[in-house]
């Protein structure tokens, strides 16, 4: 097994923060499946335009999504073929979680 580096730990950093909000994760899901319009995307997980724009930006900043110019549009697709993967990899765990833990003020210990 290969040691981890802290470019690796930066990488896992930035997937876990980009994981770390519900509507970032959709759009990461979605993209495994296909890259999309922003509007599209908006339109399909049922969020505004402004929060999809600012969420892009994340996930752009984090390495995971990148923007493609087409005409006066851009469209998203996953930065990496080892994203899609990876994610359906982590969609097959099965996690037990106790409902009364980690509900926003986490004090899981």
């Amino acid at each position: 097994m290969a040691t981890a580096t802290l470019t690796h730990t930066a990488a896992l950093s930035r997937l876990g923060h980009a994981l770390s909000d519900e509507t970032r994760t959709r759009i990461l899901l979605a993209l495994r499946e296909a890259p999309a319009y922003p509007s599209d995307l908006a339109d399909a997980l049922g969020v505004s335009r402004q929060v999809m724009s600012n969420q892009l930006a994340c996930l752009r900043g984090c390495g995971l999504v990148e923007a493609i110019p087409d005409g006066r549009r851009t469209w998203y697709r996953l930065a990496d073929a080892h994203l899609a993967p990876a994610l359906n990899d982590l969609l097959q765990l099965v996690l037990a979680v106790d409902p009364t833990c980690c509900d926003g003020a986490c004090t899981c210990a």
